[in-house]
């Protein structure tokens, strides 16, 4: 099953908070999406890895995915090592997608720059002949996609562009109000976290709306290149 865009996910929830608009307007335009999450999210002070499982779920029927995947990767202590690289190359030569979203360069929560560069290499390594990987043992074709670009996650980054997701916005906050046990709700006894409180969600409105009023727009995600990017008309650009 051939992609249009997937995304790699260091937790579930970080698509979600970060680029769900974007994935929902592509998917409003009949492009083919997907996301991997790399890992169940296991060491979250709330709820539980089951739990965040169902949240996601229904988080991808809320955003039309057309698959989600867990990778069941360590949660905190995941590597950008041989095996992990592997598990990520397989998914990327199984999908072969043409545009793939990755999580930030640096973030507060040390898992999603670790994660960024783990995504950066595997989409490098899949491109590579001689990285041998079988699916369901079948040999797999070499596959790299045409383009990578960094989501913003907590901690703000100044974006290289701004994706209008101005008529995705809503789906955008019921995916994320599917996780239930991780954001605000006055009537959880759960512990409080940094992203449970009201401030957080507001945080992510606020951002967006700060995003697209800079390009004109009502609500807006930001993404980081990864290599220069070129057009040969500018009537491209907007």
């Amino acid at each position: 099953m051939k992609l249009d865009i997937l995304a790699f996910a260091a937790h579930p929830d970080d698509t979600e908070l970060s680029c769900a608009g974007t994935l929902a307007t592509h998917i409003r335009k009949g492009y083919q999406v997907g996301v991997v999450d790399l890992t169940a999210g296991e060491l979250g002070t709330r709820g539980s890895d089951e739990i965040r499982a169902k949240e996601a779920a229904e988080s991808a029927k809320i955003l039309g995915l057309t698959v989600r995947e867990n990778l069941k990767l360590a949660d905190g202590f995941f590597q950008n090592d041989k095996q992990s690289q592997v598990a990520l190359i397989k998914v990327l030569r199984k999908y072969q997608p043409d545009i793939v979203l990755i999580n930030a360069p640096s973030d507060r929560h040390p898992d999603h720059g670790r994660a960024a560069q783990l995504e950066l290499d595997a989409c490098f390594l899949a491109g590579l002949v001689k990285v041998e990987t079988t699916w369901e043992g079948v040999k797999q074709p070499h596959w790299r996609p045409k383009s990578v670009y960094h989501y913003i996650q907590s901690n703000f980054i100044q974006p290289d562009f701004i994706v209008d997701v101005t008529d995705s916005w809503d789906t955008k906050m019921q995916a994320i109000k599917s996780f239930k046990t991780q954001f605000f709700d006055p009537n959880s006894n759960e512990p409080e976290t940094f992203i449970s409180s009201p401030d957080f969600l507001n945080m992510i409105e606020g951002r967006a709306k700060d995003l697209g009023h800079s390009i004109g727009v009502g609500y807006g995600e930001g993404f980081i290149k990864v290599r220069n990017m070129g057009v040969s008309d500018l009537h491209q650009l907007l």
